[in-house]
C-alpha cells in the first residue's frame, strides 16, 4: 500500500498532473469554431487553433459488437440480426435491472439472485452496468466484430515463443499463493489500470461499465483520460525520439503525428506486466492508432497490432466512439484500496489459525 504522500509523488500522479495543465491551457485559449459548413453545405472536419482536427470532448466506445467475431457470422450484419440483438439486450435490463433490496436473504450456496449477472458474491445486476446498447456501425455497415483483419475476425494464433511468455508467466503466479502479496494480485484490483483494455492500447470497450474518455489537445500533445481508473495517456506530436528500450511504462511510449485529418498514434515500449487478454506484450510490439473524426458525432478508431513475435500475423480492427452527451466522472470503486489490506490480511489470519491447529 502506498501512502497519499508516495501518491503524489508518484509518476502517475505527475502525468496526471500534467493532463491537468493540459486539460486548463486548452480550455481557457479560444477554440475554432466546431459546426462549419462549406459552401456547398456539407460537414468540415472542426480545426483547433493550431490548425488541427479537433478530436477533443467527452466519447465512448460502449458496444454490444463483440471483440472476436462469433462463428457462423457474417462480417456486416443484416437490420433484423441487430434489432434481435439490440431488442434482446433491451429486455435483459427491463429484467435484470431492479435495484438490489439491501435486506434481501443471502443466496443459496452455489445459487445466484434473480437479477444476479455475475454470480452470487459481488451480485452486480444491470441497474449499475452500461456496457452499450447498440451495434458498431462503420461506413454505414453494422459489425459483427471490432477485429476486421484477419478477415474472420478473429485473433491470429499465438507464436511458439508467445505461448512460451504466456505459460512462463503462468508458472511463476503458481508459486505463490493467490493472497501471497500484493504483486500477484491483477493490475485492475491494485488500480494500477484498468480491467479490459479501456486505456489501452489499443483502446477497447470492456463490455461492462465506464467505457467513457475525455480528450483534450493542444499544439504539442494529445491527452486521452479513460474514465476506467481514470488512466491518463498523453500522446507527444512530432516527437522523433522514442523513450531508451529498457523503459517500459504501463501504456508504453506514444508518439503522434498528423496525416491528413487523421492522427496516428504509434507505441511502443509496454510494460511486460501490462498484458492484453491474458498474452504479456513482448519487447518488438508495436500498436498503431489512427483517430478520424468522421461526422459531428463520430470518431473512427482504428488500430493494428504489430507483434509476430507473438502472433502468427498482424492483426487490427475498427471501434466507433461516439459523443458522449454527458459529464465524465472520477472512478473511485474501493477508494483507499480498503480491499487489497483486506484480502492479504484475511489471507494472513487462516494461515495463523492453520499454523495454530
Amino acid at each position: 500500500m502506498k501512502s497519499n504522500l508516495s501518491k503524489f509523488l508518484s509518476p502517475r500522479y505527475c502525468e496526471i498532473a500534467v493532463a491537468a495543465v493540459m486539460w486548463y491551457a486548452a480550455m481557457v485559449a479560444p477554440v475554432a469554431a466546431q459546426e462549419r459548413a462549406s459552401s456547398s453545405g456539407q460537414w468540415e472536419v472542426p480545426r483547433t487553433v493550431f490548425g488541427h482536427p479537433d478530436l477533443q470532448g467527452n466519447w465512448t466506445n460502449a458496444t454490444l459488437t463483440p471483440f472476436e467475431r462469433p462463428a457462423g457470422w457474417e462480417r456486416g450484419l443484416t437490420q433484423q440480426e441487430v434489432a434481435e440483438i439490440e431488442q434482446g439486450q433491451a429486455e435483459l435490463v427491463a429484467r435484470k435491472a431492479e435495484a438490489s433490496d439491501p435486506n434481501r436473504p443471502p443466496p443459496p450456496e452455489g445459487g445466484t439472485h434473480p437479477v444476479c449477472i455475475d454470480g452470487p458474491t459481488s451480485c452486480y445486476n444491470e441497474f449499475y452496468r452500461e456496457p452499450g446498447d447498440r451495434v458498431a456501425v462503420v461506413n454505414g455497415e453494422f459489425r459483427s466484430s471490432l477485429v476486421t483483419n484477419p478477415s474472420n475476425g478473429r485473433v491470429p494464433s499465438l507464436t511458439s515463443e508467445g505461448r512460451r511468455r504466456v505459460d512462463d508467466s503462468r508458472a511463476l503466479n503458481r508459486r505463490f499463493g493467490a493472497y501471497d502479496h500484493p504483486e500477484v494480485r491483477p493490475l485492475a484490483e491494485r488500480c494500477i489500470v484498468s480491467f479490459g483494455s479501456s486505456a489501452g492500447p489499443p483502446m477497447l470497450p470492456n463490455y461492462w461499465y465506464n467505457n467513457n474518455y475525455t480528450i483534450v489537445q493542444n499544439a504539442d500533445y494529445v491527452m486521452i483520460m479513460a474514465e476506467m481508473v481514470h488512466d491518463v495517456r498523453i500522446i507527444r506530436l512530432g516527437e522523433p525520439h522514442s523513450l531508451p528500450a529498457n523503459v517500459r511504462p504501463y501504456f508504453g511510449d506514444s508518439r503522434g503525428w498528423w496525416e491528413g485529418n487523421t492522427l496516428v498514434v504509434e507505441t511502443a515500449n509496454l510494460n511486460p506486466e501490462h498484458a492484453f487478454r491474458g498474452v504479456p506484450p513482448s519487447e518488438n510490439l508495436k500498436v498503431i492508432e489512427r483517430f478520424t473524426r468522421v461526422d459531428e458525432k463520430t470518431i473512427l478508431y482504428e488500430f493494428t497490432i504489430d507483434d509476430l513475435t507473438t502472433y502468427t500475423d498482424v492483426w487490427g480492427g475498427e471501434v466507433p466512439f461516439t459523443r458522449l452527451d454527458g459529464q465524465v466522472y472520477e472512478y473511485a470503486c474501493h477508494e483507499g484500496n480498503y480491499s487489497l489490506p483486506n484480502v492479504l490480511g484475511g489471507a494472513r489470519y487462516q494461515e495463523k489459525n492453520e499454523i495454530g491447529r
